[in-house]
């Protein structure tokens, strides 16, 4: 097995690595995305617009179901896999920007994915809108390969334009109309106003996209955004959390519902319970949560896997003498979120000690240091290498690295600056004079443009293995080099009892 990013800088992929073969599966042409772009920014707008006039969500999602049932979906949105009591399935979140990083997964997914029964989608499909448009090279192309279906849950991305070409191409259902026009002058009617609604679909084009992946054994019909896996031992349970990051009364009462069945269970959610360090229990329309259904003894939870965040992490949680994994799988393609403002892990009763992320918070500062240094033609000042941001984030976080620096690597008043300018968490006793956390607002001022077009990337998806007594959760990394092409590190590992 090579090297992971815990064993060695070269296992993170730092160094004179040999590109990975990766390229050879692009497209000639690859539009780069920028989230600084304001053409995108104006694409995408409809969560903002949610957010100041109420989101619609709901109701559409509403509307999309209803559809699917009268097209004879199942009542219960249960998907039922005929098979043994063991068996093997994929998770990658947060998949299509369509460029390198994305492309980059691709080999090594393959690799780790034969003999996989199905793989699952973990939240935005499609960047920057979910557009129809999109899903040739941003979903069609780059898993044409992949024998086994694919099922998938949709993110904010895809809702940006109301679900309509997710719903085409995963539960092959038509369009919705408009829907009745709002009253003159309220909220409801400015939002309408203001909406980003999709352009009519080029049937020839998506046509030509599905024929990559119309191998039989590639089909899978959902019976909508929602629904429920039944495979061997274990109930995979995936909702859709929408533009804001919570779900409608409706899919509550669903959830509630089919959480009631007496298997062990996975959840997959667009919206993570517990991300970077903070406990986000994700509000249900009327009251609850879904974390209370987690945690509920009789709903058997054993994992809860989100995606929209791009990294790894995982987190241990004990609730009532029992272990509930949460943990967040959205490195699958998009640009890196940072790991390094992630402040020391005091949450739910895990600590630093416990907690697991990818990449190391080390690497990720080494990471930004470059891309800014880069960036800002300032490379002196900016850039840190890997062992100096490893030893940087030991100190400021007080805790053991998960890899050690090399001997070279010197704490000085340049990377404390570095450090402090990049976001760098700290203790949790520590935050900045504003009155956001520091990784908090370097999150929301600078990763939205964060995006990178050489290795290496620091992406990762999982394997899950499941038999009877236990599920295996593996998480493997993609760094856009050679090595890792060839053979996928493991950089966490956790086995899960189901008794």
């Amino acid at each position: 097995m090579s090297d992971s990013s815990r064993d060695t800088p070269q296992g993170a992929g730092w160094g004179s690595a040999e590109p990975g073969a990766y390229k050879q599966l692009m497209p000639d042409h690859v539009e780069k995305l920028s989230w600084l772009n304001p053409r995108t920014l104006w694409a995408a707008r409809n969560g903002v617009l949610a957010s100041w006039f109420g989101d619609p969500t709901g109701r559409t999602r509403d509307r999309w179901v209803a559809r699917r049932a009268a097209a004879g979906a199942p009542a219960d949105k249960v998907i039922r896999r005929d098979g043994t009591d063991r068996f093997s399935f994929m998770v990658i979140g947060d998949t299509g920007e369509g460029d390198g990083g994305q492309y980059a997964v691709v080999p090594g997914f393959l690799k780790v994915s034969q003999d996989t029964d199905f793989a699952v989608i973990a939240s935005d499909v499609i960047y920057p809108v979910g557009s129809a448009e999109d899903y040739g090279d941003k979903f069609f192309r780059p898993y044409q390969d992949y024998p086994a279906p694919i099922y998938a849950i949709p993110g904010n991305h895809d809702w940006y334009e109301d679900l309509g070409a997710f719903m085409r191409v995963f539960c092959d259902t038509p369009p919705l109309d408009h829907g009745p026009r709002p009253r003159p002058l309220g909220r409801a009617w400015w939002r309408a106003l203001l909406w980003h609604r999709a352009r009519p679909t080029d049937e020839q084009r998506l046509a030509a996209a599905r024929a990559l992946r119309s191998a039989p054994g590639q089909q899978a019909a959902q019976p909508g955004p929602y629904w429920a896996i039944d495979a061997g031992p274990v109930r995979i349970v995936g909702i859709d959390t929408g533009l804001l990051g919570t779900i409608d009364a409706g899919q509550g009462a669903w959830l509630r519902e089919v959480s009631r069945d007496p298997k062990p269970k996975i959840l997959i959610t667009g919206s993570p319970l517990y991300v970077d360090g903070e406990h986000h229990p994700c509000a249900i329309e009327g009251g609850g949560t879904v974390d209370e259904i987690v945690r509920d003894p009789d709903h058997h939870y054993v994992a809860a896997i989100g995606g929209d965040i791009h990294n790894y992490q995982r987190y241990p949680v004990d609730v009532d003498g029992r272990t509930i994994q949460y943990v967040v799988a959205g490195g699958g393609g998009a640009f890196m979120h940072a790991t390094h403002t992630i402040p020391r892990v005091s949450v739910g009763g895990v600590t630093e000690r416990d907690f697991r992320c990818y990449p190391l918070r080390g690497d990720s500062l080494a990471f930004y240091s470059h891309l800014y240094g880069r960036r800002l033609r300032l490379p002196r000042l900016l850039d840190l290498t890997e062992a100096e941001a490893t030893a940087i984030v030991a100190e400021r976080l007080g805790i053991e690295p998960g890899r050690k620096p090399g001997s070279d690597a010197r704490v000085t008043r340049r990377t404390r600056l570095v450090a402090s300018l990049l976001g760098t968490g700290g203790r949790p006793d520590r935050t900045s004079r504003f009155r956001l956390p520091v990784h908090k607002v370097y999150t929301q001022l600078f990763s939205p443009g964060s995006a990178t077009y050489s290795p290496p990337f620091f992406k990762c998806f999982l394997r899950l293995d499941v038999a009877p007594e236990e599920v295996r959760l593996r998480c493997f990394a993609a760094t856009g080099n050679r090595a890792q092409e060839v053979d996928p590190p493991v950089e966490d590992e956790v086995v899960i009892p189901l008794k």
